[in-house]
């Protein structure tokens, strides 16, 4: 399959902005009363296009009513199952859907579940919407018809273009399946096109054939009609991809898709970060200034924890190094083969870690670069072992002795642990993105540090030099 170049994206139609505008604002006000919007994100890179949405770290009947009680129509639950067994994921979900079957019941209020997952197609794909789909099926006592799989995240550079996604690389388009991404160890495909992607992912048990395309060409010519009656087409769980390049394309398939709830049917989403804000109703904001996340009468110095391994993470951390004042620690996540390598490595870090944040020094551990070779091709296995290292990491945020003026925590699985295990967040406030893609929370009362603006920052986001900019903000 073919690499595209960038600039294809401005051969398209271009849309009448302000007519897309008008359009959507009018339909999104015959979304039915006191419909919530539930995103169940498997990692917390999730909020990354959304601002004072909150962000729940536990799914208890308690935590879900509160999401329910707030004005906002959309609320976060954070399962971080891309760290989970196969096993772990599918009972996490069915207890998430059976509580909000429950909660809804109770409530009066009905609602629409978003199964938000990576952008580049990593992920338990179809396990969790499978997992949901059932579950709601059994005790919400109604079939879901179809399901919308939207991978499409412009601030990340994710593209779906005649139906094949693609990651952007420079100035070019590169199709999912010939990137690094698709060679995960644990949720690795070989299928761009996601048509193929989901006969592939499903053991053949979906025909690509059958899988319905909403096309661009229908979207900026705003054939909102044939769009919705596609998607009402659908039944017995039908697969529907949305192609997309511009939050115009996700605008217009949302005004479709909400005429398309009129009649009835029940759709689950598996989706990436943008349809998110849109169908959320989430208004633009300002990236966040450095007024917002540091307190000026700061003494002690901040942290960044990178566990990430892809190629652009390894790239931002050369980039940071261009920064003299900070302090690099590096830790030996190999020593996980060893028997306590991992809690004598914790130890070593942890004490240098401390020295130099209570000297007011910023420190950045981050672990080896060399990607480990684990002794057996068990995803599940691998899987448990990157979960080992990831609370070594997290362990680190778990003995600061001193407020750091800030966190940065670079990788989903190790922002999601940092973020519940080490500063034990129950509920975070979203405040925004500090660059396009990178969000920021604002711990909640019941944490480790109250009130500290924590920033998640997904592996496989931003330029070389993206992580380099947010460090000279918070430092300068």
């Amino acid at each position: 399959m073919k690499e595209l170049q960038l600039s294809c994206l401005q051969d398209f139609p271009s849309y009448d902005e302000g007519k897309v505008r008008t359009l959507f604002i009018n339909t999104y006000q015959t979304l039915p009363k006191g419909l919530k919007i539930i995103v169940l994100d498997d990692d917390p890179t999730g909020i990354q296009t959304v601002h004072d949405i909150s962000v729940y770290t536990a799914w208890d009947e308690d935590s879900i009513e509160r999401g329910f009680a707030e004005t906002s129509h959309l609320f976060f639950i954070l399962t971080n199952s891309r760290s989970l067994s196969s096993s772990q994921t599918k009972t996490l979900h069915e207890n998430i859907a059976e509580t909000i079957s429950k909660v809804s019941k109770k409530t009066g209020k009905p609602f629409i579940v978003l199964s938000r997952s990576d952008s580049t197609l990593r992920g338990h794909y179809p396990l969790e919407t499978e997992t949901i789909k059932e579950t709601l099926e059994k005790t919400c006592g109604y079939t879901f018809d179809g399901e919308i799989i939207m991978p499409f995240f412009l601030e990340g550079g994710r593209y779906t273009i005649d139906d094949v996604h693609y990651v952007r690389q420079e100035e070019l388009l590169i199709p999912a399946a010939q990137t690094e991404f698709a060679n995960d160890k644990t949720f690795g495909y070989h299928e761009s096109n996601l048509k193929e992607w989901c006969e592939e992912k499903t053991n053949h048990q979906v025909k690509a054939s059958e899988v319905i395309g909403i096309e661009l060409e229908d979207l900026r010519t705003l054939h909102i009609e044939k769009i919705k009656e596609q998607i009402e087409s659908v039944n017995h769980f039908g697969k529907i991809i949305v192609n997309a390049i511009d939050y115009c394309d996700v605008k217009v398939f949302t005004i479709a898709f909400i005429q398309a709830l009129s009649s009835g049917k029940h759709y689950l989403f598996r989706c990436a970060a943008s349809i998110v804000k849109v169908l959320g109703g989430v208004s633009d904001r300002p990236l966040l200034q450095r007024n917002e996340l540091i307190n000026q009468h700061k003494v002690n110095g901040g942290i960044v924890i990178a566990g990430s391994h892809v190629k652009k993470t390894t790239q931002q951390l050369e980039q940071l190094k261009e920064i003299p004042s900070l302090k690099f620690i590096e830790f030996n996540q190999h020593l996980v083969l060893q028997k306590q390598g991992l809690e004598n490595e914790a130890l070593r870090v942890s004490r240098l870690m401390n020295e130099y944040i209570s000297q007011g020094k910023n420190v950045v551990v981050y672990t080896r670069r060399q990607r480990i070779d684990f002794p057996n091709n068990d995803p599940d296995a691998n899987l448990a072992m990157a979960v080992e290292i990831s609370d070594a990491l997290t362990s680190l945020v778990s003995s600061l002795t001193y407020r750091p003026s800030f966190i940065i925590a670079k990788g989903g699985i190790t922002s999601s642990d940092i973020g519940t295990k080490a500063l034990g967040v129950r509920k975070a406030k979203i405040m925004g993105q500090v660059l396009p893609g990178v969000p920021v929370w604002m711990t909640g009362p019941e944490s480790k540090f109250p009130n500290l603006p924590y920033i998640i920052f997904p592996g496989n986001v931003g330029d070389i030099d993206a992580l380099k900019k947010v460090v000279e903000i918070l430092i300068s």
